[in-house]
């Protein structure tokens, strides 16, 4: 185990020479040379200690801080967004009206009817948040994002409800999108 540097440690690489350490990151140390600028290296990265300076006392790791965060997003994921509803449909209802005539219409406040939408479309983020976050190897999330992208794509036909675009539901892109 390799002993950490703080910052202020002076160090020496063998192609960019003399340096100091100036940061710690998750991935290694940044470090400012003299003849080369400012350069981001592993921690194992081949350097000659000139000077050490202890590290603080208080780092808080990168693991530290995802699995803080990870706790937050797990006990909130389930929050929806504020999504305002499009005001040409605010007071409005949904009718449903059978095609037998001996069967009654069923009517639903859009409001409603659109709380119920945007609340589909926060669980299929929290989903996918879900499946980028997994142990599953590449293919099976590339396999399983192209299942949500058709999903969203599916309820494009809600997007008339939305108040904002940026709220709105987005499927996959035709080629032209992509070059556009």
């Amino acid at each position: 185990m390799q002993t950490l540097l703080g910052v202020g440690s002076r160090v020496e690489h063998p192609e960019f020479g003399p340096g100091v350490i100036i940061n710690l990151k998750s991935n290694g140390y940044t470090i400012t040379y003299i003849n080369h600028g400012v350069r981001v290296m592993r921690f194992d990265a081949p350097l000659t200690v000139i000077e050490a300076v202890e590290p603080d006392g208080d780092l808080v790791s990168l693991l530290d801080v995802e699995q803080a965060l990870s706790r937050v997003l797990q006990k909130w994921a389930d929050v929806t967004e504020l999504v305002p509803l499009g005001d040409k449909w605010k007071g409005g209802k949904l009718i449903l009206k059978p095609g037998r005539a001996d069967l009654a219409s069923k009517e639903i406040p859009i409001d409603t009817f659109f709380h119920k939408i945007v609340m589909v479309r926060d669980r299929l983020r929290t989903l996918e948040q879900r499946v980028n976050a997994s142990g599953l190897d590449d293919e099976s999330k590339v396999n399983i994002q192209q299942y949500i992208t058709r999903i969203y794509g599916s309820l494009t036909s809600f997007n008339v409800l939305f108040k904002h675009a940026d709220h709105q539901f987005v499927g996959e892109k035709s080629s032209a999108d992509v070059m556009a």
